[in-house]
């Protein structure tokens, strides 16, 4: 354990982790009506997002989003958030997304009637029946295709999203280029159909991000950490992976400090229900084998060795974590919902020497959607039954922390 998780991990900005145990972001849903973080978000993060760029674009009503209006005042509640986050000497990195087609109608502040817009003009597919297709045209609509403009201006929206982030005194970005969100619709051939610069090979479908990055790193203060969070595809496939890889090459080399591999979007829901790994592994092969996207993480780590790979999801043993850094699979193991239940495991289990690895297991519990919302048919809503049960438990758990402190 002492040689693997406990190790310190220097990134090439020059940023110092202590362990190789990283809080991943998650759906807060705690945001005021303006987008700013409020003392709910500093009670949960003192035990202890992601930001949304644009406020007229959200991926839920409750998100964090940079509001220019009032820079003053958000720059005041960011500052007292990063503080927070690193009372405990603990480097912080803000998660900045565009959602893309995927910002359900009044989640953020655009009017009904104005389209989310996306690289192509292609409507979610959320299931094949009446009612997810309804869902699907009345929620998120059929986005219209952005023009050299909206490119310009959301390549401009991260880059004042990350300056605001330095300023306020987070230590980097993560930039979210996965789940379905804006960039990943620009990445991938199925959502993007473009012929213009930005879309007909895997390089020019790439090409947004990579100005994200330059312009962040042109934009950011010498050591500013700024790392991608991106998906996982079928590496049966070779073609798909023979790009996922061009891309990977094109995006470190525009200079990334590290590389969150994750997977799934609204149609595909990976990211929200785990692929069924929910459960504690069986054997010691299974307990290798515990991530959801350990087989892609080891497809690419061999192309791409000089990044550091931060592997997200469906860890539940100190055993698990163990093996897939001892296996040369990841760098970094990112905890997102068994932190909720228990904010102080990496000390009280995972690092802690005094319980055997057969007891360092760590808690999971897995949601049911009622039975009328399983039988919509609609995938996203199913499924957003787990991830909403977390959120609420964050949001309660900030509250308890604000009143046991007054």
């Amino acid at each position: 354990m002492e040689s693997t998780i406990a190790k310190p991990l220097k990134l090439k900005c020059g940023l110092e982790l202590k362990n190789r145990l990283v809080k991943a972001s998650m759906a807060e849903n705690m945001a005021d009506a303006d987008g700013m973080p409020t003392e709910v978000h500093n009670g949960v993060y003192t035990e202890w997002g992601n930001v949304m760029v644009d406020r007229k674009y959200k991926g839920d009503p409750g998100d964090v989003a940079v509001n220019p209006s009032r820079k003053t005042e958000l720059l005041s509640k960011w500052k007292a958030y990063a503080s927070t986050c690193r009372s405990n000497d603990t480097p912080i990195i803000m998660q900045i997304n565009h959602p893309g087609r995927q910002s359900p109608a009044g989640a953020g502040s655009r009017s009904f009637l104005a389209k989310n817009i996306a690289p192509s003009a292609i409507p979610l597919n959320m299931g094949p029946g009446l009612l997810a297709r309804f869902a699907s045209a009345f929620v998120f609509g059929t986005p219209r295709e952005m023009n050299q403009a909206d490119i310009d201006s959301v390549v401009q929206q991260f880059v004042e999203c990350s300056q605001l982030a330095a300023e306020a005194g987070f230590h980097g970005v993560q930039i979210h280029a996965a789940h379905g969100y804006l960039l990943t619709q620009f990445l991938t051939a199925e959502t993007n159909h473009r012929t213009d610069a930005y879309g007909g090979t895997p390089e020019k479908r790439a090409k947004i991000v990579i100005d994200i990055i330059n312009a962040v790193r042109a934009a950011a203060p010498e050591g500013f950490c700024v790392g991608i969070k991106l998906n996982s595809v079928d590496h049966q496939s070779p073609e798909a992976l023979e790009g996922c890889i061009t891309q990977l090459k094109m995006i470190i080399e525009a200079g990334v400090d590290f590389v969150e591999i994750s997977g799934g979007d609204y149609e595909d829901v990976k990211f929200i229900e785990g692929n069924g790994q929910s459960q504690q592994p069986k054997s010691e092969h299974t307990l290798a084998r515990e991530a959801f996207f350990l087989e892609f993480a080891n497809a690419i780590r061999s192309q791409v060795p000089e990044v550091p790979l931060m592997l997200t999801g469906g860890f539940r043993t100190r055993r698990g974590m163990v093996a897939a850094m001892q296996d040369n699979s990841c760098d970094l193991i990112g905890l997102a919902r068994p932190a909720v239940l228990a904010p102080s495991l990496p000390k009280s289990i995972i690092l802690n020497e005094e319980i055997s690895d057969e007891d360092a297991k760590l808690p999971f519990k897995s949601i049911t959607a009622p039975w009328l919302i399983r039988w919509s048919g609609i995938k996203v809503l199913s499924s957003g039954a787990e991830p909403a049960w977390y959120s609420k438990q964050i949001q309660e758990r900030g509250r308890r922390r604000i009143a046991s402190s007054s």
